[in-house]
């Protein structure tokens, strides 16, 4: 059990108690990832921030990177939490493990772009031709391929943190695999 507090609005500073309220009104409540993060008083508008920007990647596609990623780098409160979000988008279970391990046998599309996430993650950025042309022949496009580099870059952000602070998770545990 994390020792890492989450704070309270009270406890946090203006800026991060308007930033609470928009989770609030948006989601319903806080999660407790962007609770600790508001020990900065810069960290949660930045990583909301850059987290939200415009992509080309779809709100799947979006999903597919942060299942793959937090599969690789061991992140159990964003697995729950992208589980979750997956469901919510029209995923099912099996899917969702699949995407976790770095597949997607039901679509061409998706296969690739996980493979190719769950390849950038253990190679750290190093990725085969053999992938990189894949990608491409998917459809997947050289925009597509630099904005998977930051959707990388962000899941690897909330990943890193939830390592290193464990703060409680607030969705339904998912499923180990």
């Amino acid at each position: 059990m994390s020792t890492f507090p989450i704070l309270k609005k009270e406890d946090v500073s203006e800026a991060n108690k308007v930033i609470f309220n928009n989770l609030e009104k948006g989601l319903g409540f806080v999660p407790n990832i962007y609770a600790a993060m508001a020990h900065s008083d810069n960290a949660l508008k930045d990583y909301l921030q850059f987290s939200n920007a415009k992509t080309s990647l779809t709100a799947i596609e979006k999903e597919v990177v942060d299942l793959a990623i937090s599969q690789v780098n061991g992140c159990r409160y964003c697995q729950s939490a992208h589980t979750a979000i997956s469901k919510m988008k029209g995923l099912y279970d099996d899917q969702i493990l699949e995407l976790r391990h770095g597949k997607a046998s039901w679509d061409k599309k998706l296969n690739a772009l996980s493979k190719v996430s769950k390849e950038i993650a253990i190679n750290r950025g190093k990725l085969s031709n053999t992938s990189l042309n894949a990608f491409y022949d998917a459809g997947y496009t050289k925009e597509n391929l630099v904005d998977l580099v930051i959707a990388v870059g962000i899941i690897t952000v909330t990943n890193t943190f939830h390592n290193l602070t464990d703060v409680e998770i607030d969705f339904p545990l998912a499923e180990s695999i």
